[in-house]
């Protein structure tokens, strides 16, 4: 049996490659936060957001391979901090549970079925979940107070197909109250459930710029001193191409860009290097030497 506190975890490719401080965050903050994680053992690509485009059996039965696999080790609930990730569990699951037939041909190519419905949980859904039992203000104690964000949630942890958001869809709040409990005031950011662009920032890549700087141009005028993410896609696409937006826009700033889990860390006192401080195209030092971080 599986100690009740633990997660199982689902960190996906890209955690484990080009957003590999993201992965350190993520473990060591649930740790902080007394969420500790273990790996799932064998999971395999969610095929993200190309599988359903290409495949619709695939597109459900990869993810859902690893539902099954997270239920034969005892886990009964999954941490999916990447945000495409989490969009095709969470879609593979609802249609397991709601098409009979997608769940009998999907499980009758898995060694491990899925039967059991276990909780699939995004990175904000666990925070917002330890900031309401007080577990995050007893580890993020040191306060963040002059930093002013621009809270970006992007597309996919709100849009798994039919699976429905914990947060309100259309303007969600979450970001906001972690930020606020480290003393981090919040722009009024229209534009923060709006898309980056994606995948398409390697394939189209005009679109993509365009898009990001309608983000970046709203962030820069409502007075963002920083951009907060939890998507490694949206913090790859926001952070490597200011340069390009600044170029489509005329826009001359250049803003750090940080995932919610380096703010909370060091917030929490967690190790600079574990947090990946100096791994940014937009350095994110000077506005954090600025705080007195780290």
């Amino acid at each position: 049996m599986r100690p009740v506190m633990e997660w199982g975890y689902y960190p996906g490719c890209t955690l484990t490659q080009s957003a590999s401080a993201y992965d350190r965050q993520v473990r060591a903050l649930m740790e902080r936060i007394g969420r500790p994680v273990a790996e799932i053992a064998d999971w395999n690509c969610c095929g993200a957001t190309s599988a359903s485009k290409h495949d619709a059996f695939l597109a459900t039965a990869l993810p859902a391979r690893n539902l099954g696999l997270a239920e034969s080790q005892g886990f009964s609930r999954i941490l999916v901090p990447c945000s495409g990730c989490y969009s095709r569990e969470k879609a593979a699951q609802y249609r397991m549970f709601s098409e009979p037939d997608v769940a009998e041909a999907v499980n009758s190519k898995l060694s491990h079925k899925v039967t059991k419905k276990i909780t699939v949980v995004s990175i904000l859904e666990a925070l917002d979940e330890a900031l309401s039992d007080g577990s995050l203000n007893a580890a993020a104690t040191k306060k963040l107070t002059g930093m002013k964000a621009a809270p970006y949630y992007g597309c996919l942890t709100r849009l798994a197909d039919k699976a429905p958001f914990f947060d309100d869809n259309e303007n969600p709040q979450v970001m906001e109250r972690i930020l606020s409990a480290m003393g981090i005031e919040s722009v009024d950011f229209s534009a923060k459930t709006r898309c980056c662009g994606a995948s398409a920032a390697v394939n189209d890549r005009d679109t993509a710029i365009s898009l990001m700087s309608i983000i970046m141009a709203q962030a820069v005028e409502r007075g963002a001193n920083a951009i907060v993410v939890s998507c490694p896609m949206c913090h790859l696409n926001m952070d490597a191409c200011q340069d390009e937006v600044g170029l489509l826009s005329g826009i001359q700033r250049r803003l750090p860009v940080y995932y919610i889990t380096e703010l909370l860390g060091l917030s929490a006192g967690l190790d600079p290097e574990i947090l990946g401080l100096t791994e940014h195209f937009v350095s994110g030092l000077p506005l954090l030497s600025e705080l007195g971080l780290p």
